[in-house]
């Protein structure tokens, strides 16, 4: 049955798929029973009507058998049905892939002496009755049904692990992706290390029988023992070789995967060993590595040189690119009387310093819960509230700003550059801007440029940080801001009210800061 028609009748199914698959596959013992009887014809003689009743017999107590099989399995379908009828909590879910994956497994391992006591024994023991066989001819009938026994094991848990495919399917696309799954089933190597065999150990069983002329209990034991020394010995070697042939690549495809899963990508590599479909399959695994290597790069590369929390955002699935208006504060910083230290320095000396200067705001500012929205030239605007939409957006920005000013021009902390700063709150437009193939998330807006003058406006006040009536309205109680006044600043119509924060104790500040931030890593 085609893997579309077992589909169709899950869907049609659905909870009784499991038990009506299962009853239909189990149908298989019949002809397998009657196969046995038709190849003890050719090893003891009887008549037609004695062997009628042997079939007889046997097909009776197959039925017993598959009827015993059902109701021992039943039970353990239960985590299977509930599911499919609606119970799909995560735990539940677990139980119901576990139940299925070991369906077939546990009917070979659990239920394997159901058909040796209800149906081989004595099934056999009638045969020897019924043909009138001696006592001693049990032992090579017994050997021939459970050869028989052991084909038809492996045969059904074959097609129902084929036959349980649409529900396992089904109920992975519902399991979590962390899901740690148990080993479940029969391994790869144990199933070609006993069908291989088994075949060739069927087959040379009934061509031995298609042979026979009626030599009775001592042919067919002999027949018997040959087709086991012949499995068990030349078809063995190249059952071996042939399972390495396939487990090697698969073990080198598992190790792989796992060193994936624990974000060991550059050395992982598979080495392709084979020219055939598994040598394809390595190929693919190499060429996706490449691809994680590569938007792994991409990802050091967004956390380099943009905000680590802005690159997560653009990569996440919430992300838009035509833009969100939000309430936020902007936070703009400047370096005083650049033009003037720059004159008198190297361009290595520039540049180190600038980066001094960033290594003490850009982190300071990150554990305030804000990020860096761009760098422009000596200055730096950042911005909290965006991507993540903190309520005390503006308290964050304030204590940032105090912190870098206490840092960078009471104590030192970036060498002899001083700072400048400006916070504003007020909305505006987030998105990404830009054109070209080029585009750069970032914050516009009237509020943006306002934080931009009333960071000039600390050069005329003396102050290190201003911040607009804007913010103040959306401050605590716990910062206190002096008023400066209004202020008349450059492209804005009306005169502006700004305020100076205290700047407070730094090691409190510094403390709050450590605090955020370990929420933050939580």
């Amino acid at each position: 049955m085609t893997m579309g028609a077992l589909s169709w009748f899950y869907a049609k199914l659905r909870g009784y798929y499991p038990l009506a698959y299962l009853a239909l596959e189990l149908l298989t013992a019949f002809p397998i029973a009657a196969g046995a009887v038709f190849l003890l014809s050719f090893y003891y003689e009887g008549s037609t009507g004695d062997y009628f009743i042997v079939g007889g017999v046997a097909l009776g107590l197959t039925a017993l058998g598959v009827t015993v099989t059902l109701l021992r399995i039943r039970p353990r379908m239960g985590p299977i049905q509930r599911w499919i009828r609606g119970d799909r909590d995560p735990e539940s879910t677990f139980a119901a892939w576990k139940a299925a994956v070991n369906l077939p497994v546990g009917m070979v391992r659990r239920d394997v002496m159901v058909p040796v006591i209800v149906v081989v024994t004595p099934a056999v023991i009638a045969a020897v009755l019924i043909l009138g066989a001696s006592w001693p001819a049990f032992f090579p009938l017994f050997g021939a049904a459970m050869v028989a026994l052991g084909y038809s094991a492996i045969l059904h848990y074959l097609i129902f692990e084929a036959g349980m495919r649409p529900v396992l399917i089904d109920i992975s696309a519902h399991l979590p992706p962390q899901q740690r799954i148990e080993h479940a089933g029969l391994p790869l190597r144990t199933r070609l290390l006993a069908a291989m065999p088994l075949i060739n150990i069927i087959t040379g069983f009934v061509v031995a029988a298609l042979t026979s002329d009626e030599a009775g209990a001592a042919a067919l034991g002999v027949d018997v023992l040959i087709a086991l020394g012949v499995a068990t010995t030349i078809s063995l070697e190249l059952t071996v070789l042939l399972s390495k042939s396939i487990l090697r690549p698969v073990a080198d495809l598992h190790r792989a995967t796992h060193a994936v899963a624990e974000g060991r990508l550059d050395d992982v590599q598979v080495p392709v060993t084979t020219g055939d479909e598994l040598g394809e399959l390595a190929a693919s695994f190499n060429a996706m590595v490449d691809g994680l290597r590569e938007r792994e790069r991409i990802r050091e590369a967004f956390g380099t040189y943009l905000d680590r929390d802005v690159a997560e955002y653009i990569l996440s699935e919430g992300f838009s690119e035509e833009g969100v208006e939000l309430d936020v504060s902007v936070l703009f910083c400047d370096v005083r009387d650049f033009t003037a230290f720059a004159s008198g320095a190297t361009p290595k000396q520039i540049v180190s310093q600038l980066n001094r200067l960033f290594g003490v705001t850009v982190p300071v500012i990150a554990s305030h819960g804000g990020h860096v929205d761009k760098f422009e030239g000596d200055g730096l605007l950042a911005v909290f509230g965006a991507p993540e939409p903190y309520a005390d957006h503006a308290d964050r920005a304030v204590r940032a700003a105090c912190e870098i000013a206490r840092r960078v021009n009471h104590d030192g902390e970036a060498g002899e550059l001083e700072v400048g700063l400006g916070v504003n709150s007020g909305h505006v437009i987030a998105g990404s801007i830009g054109g070209g193939g080029r585009l750069d998330f970032s914050v516009i807006g009237g509020a943006v440029n306002l934080a931009a003058r009333v960071e000039t406006a600390t050069r005329e006040t003396g102050d290190s940080v201003l911040i607009t009536d804007g913010t103040r309205e959306r401050l605590s109680e716990e910062i206190d801001a002096r008023s400066r006044g209004r202020i008349e600043l450059k492209g804005i119509d009306d005169p502006v009210a700004l305020y100076a924060p205290d700047l407070g104790d730094s090691r409190r500040d510094r403390a709050t800061s450590a605090t955020v931030a370990g929420r933050q890593e939580r």
